[in-house]
């Protein structure tokens, strides 16, 4: 089994969501490609991501808020191996 501490990144967020948020549809996609030699890619080609996420936790919530949550179930990732996160966060209502 692989430790999620060194699994690619995509494979990280998508666990830390799963876990976090119990999301009824998932998509992380790796951007990295689209900013080759922009400023924040380092070269791992795992620095820019998009997440689409669905998830009965953000029922009530303000657009911030669901960021915010994102965000939270991230953070050490955020901090120091992402350098971009695109997040478009919807409960299953919308």
């Amino acid at each position: 089994m692989t430790d999620i501490t060194t699994a690619p990144i995509a494979d990280q967020i998508t666990a830390r969501l799963t876990q976090a948020l119990s999301p009824t549809h998932l998509e992380v996609i790796n951007e990295s490609a689209m900013h080759r030699g922009h400023l924040g890619d380092d070269g791992t080609g795992e620095s820019h991501f998009r997440v689409v996420i669905v998830s009965p936790a953000f029922s009530g919530q303000s657009r911030v808020g669901r960021q915010r949550m994102v965000n939270h179930a991230l953070a050490d990732l955020l901090s120091e191996r992402i350098h971009a996160l695109a997040i478009s966060a919807k409960a299953p209502e919308e």
